[in-house]
């Protein structure tokens, strides 16, 4: 399996260097949110009402609970899960030849994991290494001509694509150094708990930070999952791209990390 992955990846590095010239704009329409095909339509729309009870029943009260806590201790976990993906962000700054921000990551991971104490505390920032933008194996295969394929929605995790339902398959097979240190290889300072808790974090914290815009979505809509399947095509089109355009009614720059729907 990791000669596979590592032909892949390989692979993935030699067309990016082919087709280098891509521009913005022929991703977003390659990203057209409204060419991506809901091949599953039906059985997507089984999954997002159990995902729907789902978020009602523990997620949201979880979510709701967790906003009462002091805004210091919301930001220090929110910095340390930041922190934390970062382990993802950077292979993927170099597969798609952002070697720039892949230090400027690598730099920040370095100095708030020590001196920041495991990220709580976001002190590249003050020392003037501003934060960029999350990149996962999804943007990257966007980046070098991967189609989004049908849309799906996945138990729990909520909304996706065929590509990105991919992409996130590269962190369980050595894509996530996080997953490897915690899951995958035996070590004695983290345990496999420890990566489950902060996936459930990054869950809730997402959900805590669009508690409010959520509900309004879903009040103002004719068809909530029509709406939250546009609102997330819309985001990854523009996060493959780069693009610094505003999508209205989301918080926070993670919808793919979402945990409930």
């Amino acid at each position: 399996m990791k000669k596979i992955v590592t032909i892949f990846i390989v692979s993935l590095m030699l067309t990016f260097e082919a087709i280098g010239g891509s521009d913005g704009e022929n991703i977003l329409s390659k990203n057209d949110p409204a060419k991506v095909k809901d091949c599953f339509e039906s059985l997507n729309r089984a999954t997002f009402k159990f995902n729907q009870a789902l978020d009602g029943a523990i997620f949201e009260p979880v979510s709701k609970a967790y906003r009462f806590l002091p805004s210091p201790i919301r930001k220090g976990v929110s910095n340390s899960l930041d922190n934390i993906s970062s382990l993802v962000t950077i292979p993927n700054n170099i597969l798609q030849g952002d070697l720039k921000e892949a230090g400027e990551n690598t730099l920040r991971l370095v100095i708030n994991t020590t001196v920041g104490i495991f990220g709580i505390f976001d002190v590249a920032q003050s020392m003037g290494l501003v934060k960029n933008d999350k990149e996962d194996y999804g943007q990257s295969f966007g980046k070098v001509g991967v189609g989004p394929g049908c849309y799906l929605v996945l138990p729990i995790l909520g909304p996706s694509t065929v590509r990105d339902t991919a992409g996130a398959l590269v962190n369980l097979t050595g894509g996530d150094p996080w997953f490897n240190v915690t899951v995958k290889n035996d070590t004695q300072y983290f345990k496999e708990s420890d990566y489950y808790f902060s996936r459930a974090g990054t869950g809730i914290d997402f959900r805590a930070k669009n508690i409010d815009s959520l509900d309004n979505l879903e009040t103002n809509s004719l068809d909530f999952y029509a709406s939250v399947k546009s609102l997330y095509l819309q985001d990854r089109q523009q996060k493959i791209a780069n693009s610094d355009q505003i999508i209205d009614t989301q918080n926070d720059s993670d919808w793919e990390e979402i945990e409930t729907q």
